[in-house]
């Protein structure tokens, strides 16, 4: 799940930033109003979900967010300003927003607002997901084999979460530190191996395939 953060504060973009990716999110944040535009166009489709500050350096969130809508795209977006009026909730909310949420607010209140924005965007919750011995269920964000809970770190889940979308399909390295880091998260050569090494101890290491020089997949149905 791929979040966009727009947000030209580094104490709350840096925060937003760590508490989402700590969430399970991939996450990518740019401080202006321009750089929000160029994000939301040139990598169409790519994000589910846009947290946007109202006020920001040279367009600011409701301009971002009227351009956006003018051009048909629909994604998800929540708007998050020290502005707490009711006419400012109503112009954001006119302008096209999903919610609003005013600052200081709490991080638990604002994934919940996420889950909710998400669920409704989609209709409805992801399926569980299934292979011969292994179950994810995004909307407990929980993991078991054979019927038996498996605890999994934030990464590890968002990186079976990815392998466990296209049962039987190889992905490269390249293709899974895509899902899992941020633009500006710097990854490590060995990152992607050292979670899928941790990964495969939890859930055994017959449930991911590795095709040398090629990538990783999840078996599919046998």
């Amino acid at each position: 799940m791929r979040i966009l953060i727009v947000e030209d504060d580094p104490m709350i973009g840096s925060s937003l930033m760590r508490g989402l990716t700590d969430a399970g999110y991939t996450a990518d944040w740019v401080r202006d109003g321009l750089a929000a535009e160029a994000a939301l166009r040139d990598r169409l489709g790519e994000f589910q979900l846009a947290l946007l500050d109202w006020g920001l350096p040279h367009r600011s969130g409701i301009e971002v967010l009227r351009a956006l809508r003018a051009g048909g795209n629909n994604i998800p977006v929540l708007i998050l300003t020290a502005r707490d009026s009711l006419a400012d909730r109503v112009e954001g909310l006119d302008r096209g927003a999903d919610d609003f949420l005013v600052k200081p607010f709490e991080f638990a209140e604002l994934k919940a607002r996420m889950r909710a924005l998400l669920r409704r965007h989609a209709g409805r919750i992801e399926p569980p997901l299934r292979t011969a011995r292994l179950a994810l269920d995004p909307a407990s964000r929980s993991v078991s084999r054979d019927g038996r809970e498996i605890q999994l770190t934030a990464r590890e889940y968002a990186l079976l979460h990815a392998l466990m979308q296209r049962p039987g399909t190889l992905l490269s390295r390249a293709q899974l530190e895509e899902r899992i880091y941020g633009w500006s998260n710097p990854v490590e050569s060995n990152a992607v191996e050292f979670l899928l090494h941790s990964l495969r101890r939890k859930i055994g290491s017959e449930q991911i395939e590795n095709l040398r020089g090629l990538g990783w997949r999840v078996p599919g149905d046998k």
